[in-house]
């Protein structure tokens, strides 16, 4: 089958990493949300997350001055308000309040929780190696909470351009082991 050529800005569409995410910070007492796509898990135990914010985002410095965040998992069912923050900036609007979302206090850092969401993480920022030259962070996540009433979660999945997809059905395929 004949393949043609993709431009290269398209390579994003075929490597989304993942469930679109709600990243909460807080600095100088005050609260702000992002929408994230670019992240993915490094480690299992401790649970370490890779993550791009870029400098020009509210969040950026936020995350580099307080070394804590709030990484938010959201259903599909939040689309709107996962869409009105990613297109909105925090310098002069409380985008919870803008978008219908409720931050509760977090147990380990400062930054708060997400409570629409189905599941969130509280992290610390471990590694800022790769922050100057990538806008790179490595979180190492220090508690997390899921909703019990929540098995099977609706992720979005970024697919870039204004497009995304909706997580569906799950199947367990077949071990190979040898």
């Amino acid at each position: 089958m004949p393949k043609r050529s993709l431009p290269l800005s398209r390579v994003y569409r075929l490597l989304e990493p993942g469930p679109v995410v709600l990243l909460a910070t807080t600095r100088n007492g005050r609260a702000n949300v992002m929408t994230m796509s670019w992240h993915l898990m490094m480690e299992f135990e401790p649970p370490l997350v890779g993550c791009v914010v870029s400098g020009r985002d509210y969040s950026f410095e936020a995350l580099r001055t307080t070394r804590e965040c709030t990484i938010n998992i959201p259903t599909a069912e939040l689309s709107a308000a996962v869409v009105g923050c990613g297109n909105a900036s925090g310098r002069r609007r409380d985008k919870f309040a803008a978008f219908g979302l409720t931050p509760v206090p977090a147990s380990r850092v400062a930054a708060p929780l997400v409570a629409e969401c189905y599941a969130n993480l509280e992290c610390r920022v471990a590694d800022t190696r790769f922050v100057n030259r990538y806008n790179f962070f490595v979180l190492e996540v220090v508690k997390a909470w899921i909703d019990p009433d929540c098995p099977d979660p609706r992720t979005l999945h970024h697919r870039g351009r204004g497009d995304f997809m909706v997580a569906g059905e799950t199947v367990r395929l077949p071990s190979q082991a040898k």
